[in-house]
This record gives structure tokens, C-alpha cells and sequence, in this order.
């Protein structure tokens, strides 16, 4: 994790707990009750940190996953028009368009488990209880080949036990520790000596999608 990451989680504990000064020091609103603390603290860390005592297995997050999760991401995990792909992938992260699925691409399994919690269904987030979480997320799991046993149970005390595909595919950002880095300010205007010039525009490039899509 880069050191601005830590800065930023430093400072936000420290607003979160020191909320009561804040609020009385400048007449705005009023501290953070715990219970609407604890509604925001929902984050799952790499390590399971954070997940809550629960359990499923993949048979049965397929049924939870094709009542809750198809419609937009397909039977099998295909996307369905231009929702994400799920599965699959993992042969193609050193093409021009690497597929970029939870078993190819993803680091971690927490990152399923607090994402499907935080933010799905779509237009239902948070709607989904804790088992069924564990069995949508060991669903995914196993059909991106990571489980492999359909009646294995995932729960907050086998977490641990996954390890993903990619997981050794990402470095920390560690620019403010490389020699010459230390103590340099960004630059932010006139960083160049030479002419700028736009070599090639959107519509070139077919970015931007057609106006009836």
C-alpha cells in the first residue's frame, strides 16, 4: 500500500474519531453516532479482515447467482451486452485487450466478497445477507476454476485459504521511495521544453460510442 493510501486512511480515522472536537470547534452538524459509523465500516481487507461470521458453498450461490446476478452477467459468467465479464480471461493479460475477470485479473477474493456486498445486486446493493455473499462469492470462485469442489464451504475462516490466479501481478506504488523521487514536486504546468501538439482525436480513434448506442 503507497504511503498516500496510508495518509489518507491515517487521516480519515483520525476525523472519524476525533469528530466531536470537529463539531464542536466549528458549529457543523454533529458527531458520527456508532451505529452510522458502523454502516460505512463495511470494508473487507486482502487478508479477510473485516468479513463477517458467515459461510456458503458454490451449489449454492449458483441458484442465489442466477436469481440475482445473471440477467446482467450471464449464465456462466459471460457478461451480457456490455456488463462485465466474470470468468475467464486468464491467458490473455499480456494481450492489446486483456480480459480483465475476477480470475484472471483480480489479487484478492476479499475484493469479491466486499464489492457483491457493498455494491450488488445493481439497484439493490446491500440487499443480499452475509451467506449469501459467501455462496455467490464461492460460486464465482469456482467457476473461474479457483474452487473446486461445488460442496466446499467458504466462510470467514477458510478465507485465508484462497489464493488468486494474479496475485503476484501487482506491485505496490513505490515512487516515493525511489532515489531522485524523494522530496520532488509534480510538476503542473509548463513541463515541457518542446511543442505540444494532438496527434489524433477521439472520434479518431473510436472511443467515444455512436450517438443511438
Amino acid at each position: 500500500m503507497s504511503k498516500w493510501v496510508d495518509t489518507a486512511l491515517c487521516t480519515a480515522a483520525f476525523v472519524m474519531c476525533a469528530g466531536p472536537s470537529f463539531a464542536d470547534a466549528f458549529g457543523l452538524g454533529r458527531p458520527a453516532t456508532p451505529a452510522e459509523i458502523a454502516a460505512w465500516d463495511i470494508d473487507i481487507r486482502p487478508d479477510g479482515a473485516g468479513l463477517p461470521i458467515g459461510q456458503g458453498t458454490a451449489a449454492e450461490g449458483e441458484e442465489v447467482y442466477s436469481e440475482q446476478c445473471a440477467v446482467c452477467h450471464g449464465d456462466f459468467g459471460e457478461g451480457i451486452d456490455r456488463w462485465p465479464i466474470l470468468v475467464g480471461g486468464g491467458d490473455t493479460l499480456e494481450n492489446d485487450r486483456p480480459v480483465k475477470t475476477i480470475g484472471s485479473y483480480w489479487p484478492y477474493a476479499s475484493t469479491i466478497w466486499d464489492y457483491v456486498h457493498r455494491a450488488m445486486p445493481f439497484g439493490e446493493a446491500q440487499s443480499l445477507e452475509d451467506d449469501e455473499v459467501y455462496a455467490i462469492t464461492a460460486y464465482l470462485l469456482y467457476m473461474n476454476d479457483i474452487l473446486e469442489d461445488d460442496e466446499a464451504v467458504l466462510s470467514n475462516e477458510t478465507f485465508s485459504d484462497i489464493v488468486m490466479p494474479n496475485v503476484d501481478g501487482f506491485i505496490e506504488d513505490g515512487r516515493v521511495e525511489i532515489d531522485g523521487m524523494k522530496g520532488v514536486e509534480p510538476c503542473m504546468n509548463d513541463c515541457t521544453d518542446g511543442p505540444v501538439s494532438v496527434t489524433m482525436r477521439a472520434r479518431v480513434l473510436d472511443v467515444t460510442p455512436d450517438a443511438e448506442n
